[in-house]
């Protein structure tokens, strides 16, 4: 939720943002921006599946060598400060906590694509 929060509100356009936290595969945006969700999801959940073929998809999609590092490096350091986070027990505070929930019981409640069941 978090990261969530930090992408709505560096977004321009939060509703867009949200349907990115919830699933991105589903949001209209532009191919690019997806070919670096695919990559960062796979690298968050099959690291060990990285391949040559990885790096060339975002290269094809326009990304120079060394945006494609700051994917990386962004990818990591969120994934590392995650893990952190839950090894350590890390829990929000009270007032991020009550800031979520009132984010989750406000006017996103009317969205339905965002509250439904997967």
């Amino acid at each position: 939720m978090s990261h969530g929060a930090l992408l709505r509100q560096m977004s321009d356009d939060p509703e867009m943002a949200s349907m990115v936290m919830y699933d991105y595969t589903k949001a209209n945006i532009d191919p690019q921006l997806k070919g670096i969700l695919d990559f960062a999801t796979k690298l968050t959940l099959k690291p060990g599946e990285m391949e040559e073929t990885d790096i060339q998809t975002l290269r094809v999609s326009g990304l120079s060598d060394e945006e494609i590092l700051s994917v990386v490096m962004v990818t990591c350091n969120f994934n590392f400060m995650t893990r952190l986070a839950d090894a350590l027990g890390v829990v929000f505070e009270d007032s991020r906590q009550q800031q979520m929930e009132r984010w989750l019981t406000g006017p996103v409640k009317d969205q339905e694509w965002l509250m439904k069941q997967k």
